[in-house]
């Protein structure tokens, strides 16, 4: 029976089971849990350092009233992180290709830097809606596309993850089916695009990387234009 390309997007369910929620669980139970010593142990220590820097670099622009979200969206580059990181390995399934987690990921926080925008300074954040200087007749068409841009951006937020990592996943898969395929037909060519493959799994490691760290990237944007 062949199978599809398309089915290791499909979420794994064992006895009826769905396993989607292990693997939401599984990267909180690999991260480091803080000591009470004095001196840390390596993993520990490079964790801090990174969220301190992460922290320090993504908060620098946004005002005090903003840094209340350091913590939600350093929890969120380190989970989005160990998500995509854990997809790549063999036999495993990858949570941020779901349209639909990525959606309830984008949509919250979105809604949430909007509504906290409306109730702390509502006339600022209307008058992104409506460019200064704007012609009177262009004002109720730039209204309408403003909005409509301003109602985009979850999705954007969310198709722009799903889409990166299902293009990798599936390009990978490709590569290594024709490796296995041409193997015992043309070895030398099947070792070249092996080759080709290992450099694909690299650059994929990166693109994993990138995708959290534009994902939360934007959102701090979003935040900082409501503070």
């Amino acid at each position: 029976m062949s199978l599809s390309f398309f089915d290791q997007f499909m979420s794994p369910v064992y006895l009826g089971i769905p396993l989607i929620a292990l693997a939401l669980v599984l990267p909180w139970l690999l991260f480091p849990n803080p000591s009470p010593r004095w001196l840390n142990n390596r993993l520990l220590t490079l964790q801090n350092w990174f969220i301190g820097q992460f922290t320090s670099q993504m908060f620098s622009p946004i005002n005090a009233g903003g840094h209340k979200w350091a913590l939600i969206l350093a929890a969120l580059m380190i989970y989005l992180i160990s998500l995509n990181m854990l997809g790549l390995l063999p036999h495993t399934f990858t949570p941020t290709t779901q349209l639909s987690m990525n959606m309830g990921l984008a949509v919250p926080l979105w809604l949430a830097t909007v509504l906290m925008g409306m109730r702390n300074q509502p006339t600022a954040a209307l008058g992104h809606l409506l460019p200064e200087g704007t012609p009177v007749p262009l004002i109720p068409v730039l209204i309408i596309i403003e909005t409509i841009s301003l109602f985009i951006r979850p999705l954007a937020l969310g198709v722009r993850l799903t889409a990166n990592l299902t293009a990798g996943h599936l390009l990978m898969q490709l590569i290594a089916t024709a490796a296995f395929v041409l193997l015992p037909l043309m070895p030398a060519v099947a070792i070249l695009t092996t080759a080709i493959l290992f450099l694909l799994t690299i650059l994929e490691v990166a693109v994993a990387m990138i995708q959290a760290y534009v994902f939360v990237l934007l959102m701090s944007l979003y935040l900082q234009e409501n503070v």
